[in-house]
């Protein structure tokens, strides 16, 4: 196991969302060596239709298992939703998947039974219904608010965070009468731990603000523990690359990772 220890963890998402998810496994799991991949020519996923997400995401695994990736991390709830499954069957065994979804509902039914939950999401995410379905299995009487927020992950892609625009927009959405009765609120987008703070800031810091990134680290970890696999000599790691360049998730990596980041342009189709 000496050798599958010392693999990469594979993290994708569309853009710099899945960032959150690829720092807070840095924090938490400093020894693991991490490939990222930012499928930045087609963000956000959120729009997407469920065909072409599929496809998406089965080049970039292709391209993660090729370099080894003893994990893949999809940090997108769009893509956990539309193609996690098709992903698991495709990879079979030759690595395990992780999606942000079921950490997530897992740690809602055993903290939050009984009580009215928010989420907020892309259009994708929302429409699938998968975390109302989940919660729903459960039969823990715990109810659901959702709301779409479709301009929630272009708006931070594009910088617009912590500013006058971004705060009218989130409380434009947050004010809206499905989250009116909310006891708690789920970020079901990896982009959204970037406005988390001012999330927060609507709700006078009185809100349970629910963030996906460092329970997908925790799930990771219990993982990781569980095989027998944590990497605990070889040196880390961390290659970003990307669909195609954008100098904003060059400076975002530098910000979430304080350090020099090279990105290594890798088309998904040349």
């Amino acid at each position: 196991m000496a050798l599958l220890s010392s693999q990469p963890i594979g993290v994708f998402d569309s853009g710099i969302g899945g960032l959150t998810v690829a720092h807070a496994i840095r924090t938490l799991l400093p020894n693991e060596s991490m490939i990222y991949f930012g499928d930045t020519a087609h963000l956000p996923y959120g729009d997407k239709s469920e065909a072409a997400i599929q496809a998406y995401s089965i080049k970039i695994a292709d391209i993660l298992l090729k370099k080894g990736c003893k994990v893949i991390v999809i940090a997108c709830n769009s893509a956990s939703s539309a193609a996690y499954e098709l992903l698991k069957e495709y990879v079979r065994k030759d690595t395990h998947i992780i999606n942000v979804i079921d950490p997530m509902v897992e740690f809602v039914l055993d903290n939050f039974p009984g009580k009215h939950i928010g989420l907020i999401g892309t259009k994708r995410t929302v429409q699938s219904d998968v975390y109302s379905r989940k919660i729903m299995e459960s039969k823990k009487s715990i109810t659901l608010h959702s709301l779409a927020t479709p301009l929630l992950a272009p708006m931070i892609e594009e910088g617009f965070f912590n500013n006058q625009i971004s705060h009218e927009i989130i409380a434009q959405y947050l004010s809206d009468p499905a989250l009116a009765k909310i006891e708690a609120l789920i970020l079901a987008c990896t982009h959204y731990p970037l406005i988390k703070k001012e999330i927060g800031e609507f709700y006078g810091g009185k809100m349970k603000i629910l963030d996906s990134s460092e329970i997908i680290a925790t799930a990771l970890k219990k993982y990781l523990e569980r095989e027998g696999i944590l990497n605990e000599t070889a040196p880390p790691q961390q290659h970003f690359l990307v669909s195609d360049y954008t100098e904003s998730f060059e400076a975002s990596a530098r910000m979430f990772f304080q350090e020099v980041v090279h990105l290594e342009r890798h088309p998904l189709w040349n």
